[in-house]
């Protein structure tokens, strides 16, 4: 995997990591799923940031998202 694919999937299971949790709270029920998606996320996002040399600035987000839609496409 590239470095920007990293925090597009970390993004996209952080994204889906609140999804879960506001519907176990919904169901009041305990958020297991939830909690391992935001561990998992924060993982993905992490090692993400440590392969890129310099780390990612907040401004560059979009540009990696952008770029790996469009690896997708091609």
């Amino acid at each position: 995997m590239t470095p920007d694919q990293l925090p597009v999937l970390g993004l996209f299971l952080a994204s889906c990591a609140v999804l879960s949790l506001f519907s176990a709270y919904a169901d009041s029920r305990r958020p297991y799923v939830g909690g391992v998606l935001v561990a998992a996320a924060l993982g993905v996002l992490l090692l993400g940031n440590a392969r890129q040399p310099g780390g990612y600035d907040p401004r560059d987000v979009p540009d990696a998202i952008y770029g790996v839609l469009a690896d997708l496409v091609r």
